[in-house]
């Protein structure tokens, strides 16, 4: 499907002010993709690319799919299901209690194609496979956040114990660069960085971002408050998307998020700010509700406003606090923030809470949640 200034689908927007287009398109054709034909995608919340693989987090059905080759069609059977034995089954941890082959709530996942990093959030872990998996259900190498893979309590001993270097609390966010590892611990209202990818189990995190010490619980409003998903870009930009705050933090380099606060704060003006769409009844081109990923591409970033069913474009990063977006895609104008909003034309062309964004070359791939699917857009 090509996509023209004068006939554009809600979900794909073309670069909107409040009032009128007058912005070139952001993306081309664009594929719905909602999985396995007898048993889709329930309310995917992570998605990563990387060439030619294509991984969704099937978090409602507690797996993740992977296709060796993006699919080319509306429904693909995927090579490989973890998480459970069968593509079918969707149970809590297969069903059964925790183990190194399960998977609950799964959400943030990382590749490069050797290997793979899984967000178990409901399972309070990270799970490491350190060469890419080849068969179903195949158990990780390695855990993060618990001693062993048959414990999955957070914090180690349950709600209410302290944090700790090893420990963690609804994980729902991971990235790597390669070398290094951010987990966004979103639970214990932190994200831990290790200096490497552990090879063992229950490795301790190098150094914490957004707490003063390992062990702190408590929380200031200059801090990620509910840190949901974390992106480096390849020239050093750090940027995680702060839920609870409606808001995404931006430092121009990674390593200043260890000792100082955030440079930039996309949806909203200062950090004392928090509300939803900075406190009014419909969005604006610089506010935000419910925001849970962002992703970088070129010299700009993309935002996930989820709350306002729309993804919001900045074409460079931005250097001041509150910016105005330059472009959108998921309504025809800044001032709509409710899913699915043109419906008369069928939901193929809305989105309705966009969770997890991933963007690989020239394709951006998008987790629809409200809708159950992908959307993998050619961005132009």
């Amino acid at each position: 499907m090509n996509i023209s200034l004068s006939k554009i689908p809600p979900s794909l927007g073309s670069g909107l002010s409040a009032t009128a287009i007058d912005k070139p398109a952001l993306v081309g054709s664009y594929q719905i993709f909602k999985g396995n034909e007898h048993n889709p995608l329930l309310a995917p919340r992570g998605v990563w690319k990387y060439q030619n693989y294509l991984m969704v987090s099937d978090t409602g059905q507690n797996r993740v799919f992977i296709w060796n080759q993006i699919p080319s069609d509306t429904y693909a059977n995927p090579d490989i299901v973890l998480g459970q034995i069968e593509q079918s089954d969707t149970g809590r941890n297969a069903g059964s209690t925790v183990s190194a082959s399960t998977l609950q709530y799964p959400s943030g996942i990382w590749t490069d194609g050797t290997k793979l990093i899984i967000a178990d959030a409901w399972n309070h872990r990270v799970l490491i496979w350190h060469s890419f998996p080849t068969k179903n259900g195949q158990a990780a190498d390695v855990v993060i956040g618990q001693p062993n893979f048959e414990q999955n309590e957070p914090n180690i001993r349950g709600i209410g114990s302290t944090p700790s270097a090893q420990s963690l609390n609804w994980p729902y966010g991971v990235f790597s660069d390669g070398t290094h590892l951010w987990i966004c611990d979103t639970g214990n209202r932190r994200i831990l960085f290790y200096n490497s990818i552990p090879t063992e189990n229950f490795a301790a995190a190098s150094k914490v971002i957004g707490k003063p010490s390992f062990t702190e619980r408590d929380y200031e409003n200059y801090e990620p408050i509910w840190p949901y998903s974390l992106r480096v870009s390849s020239n050093g930009v750090l940027a995680i998307t702060d839920t609870q705050f409606y808001r995404t933090l931006i430092w121009h380099h990674w390593k200043d998020a260890f000792t100082k606060t955030a440079d930039v704060i996309i949806g909203q003006p200062d950090f004392d700010s928090n509300g939803m769409n900075q406190f009014s009844l419909a969005p604006k081109q610089d506010s935000m509700s419910w925001t849970y990923d962002s992703f970088f591409y070129k010299n700009g970033i993309f935002v996930a406003d989820t709350g306002n069913s729309r993804l919001l474009w900045f074409e460079n990063i931005p250097s001041s606090n509150a910016p105005e977006a330059d472009n959108l895609l998921g309504h025809y104008d800044f001032n709509t923030g409710s899913e699915n909003t043109q419906t008369r034309f069928g939901t193929d062309t809305q989105l309705y809470w966009p969770f997890s964004i991933c963007v690989d070359g020239e394709k951006l791939v998008l987790a629809d949640t409200g809708n159950h699917r992908l959307i993998i857009y050619d961005i132009l």
